[in-house]
């Protein structure tokens, strides 16, 4: 398996962000010989009710105070706060206060940091629309269901 150390805070090859959100690859599936991605959200924007077909995924709160909805339970959690959400299960996340905090997320098994990858490319393209979030969210086993 490699070996990684990544160094705090973003760096260039790692960092994906457009207008409405910042994200930062920690640990990949290249990294992690595909075991689980690690990733950081700066200024997270909110996520609305969605499932993931192929990933669990975990939430540590670092900055802020957030509120995530797993199925039918909802929990508050600030800093030091953990939150699971398995695969098949419909989560989704929002901030007491917009735009602030941050996130550590753990999706297992790897390869979800595509998406977020695909959504860059697009916004750097210039195309950033719904067609691509349509096009990443099929390639990456979401459905939006909110």
């Amino acid at each position: 398996m490699p070996l990684r150390h990544t160094p705090s805070g973003p760096t260039t090859e790692s960092a994906c962000a457009s207008a409405t959100w910042k994200w930062w690859s920690k640990l990949s599936a290249d990294t992690t010989d595909g075991a689980f991605t690690i990733f950081e959200e700066n200024e997270p924007a909110d996520t609305r009710l969605h499932v993931h077909e192929h990933e669990d995924e975990v939430f540590y709160v670092l900055e802020g105070e957030h509120v995530f909805q797993v199925g039918d339970r909802e929990f508050r959690a600030g800093p030091g706060g953990l939150v699971f959400a398995p695969r098949g299960v419909p989560h989704a996340q929002r901030r007491m206060v917009p735009r602030t905090g941050r996130i550590l997320v753990l999706t297992s098994p790897a390869g979800f940091e595509g998406f977020f990858r695909d959504l860059a490319e697009a916004d750097r393209a210039g195309v950033i629309g719904p067609d691509s979030y349509a096009s990443a969210s099929k390639n990456y086993g979401i459905t939006w269901l909110g």
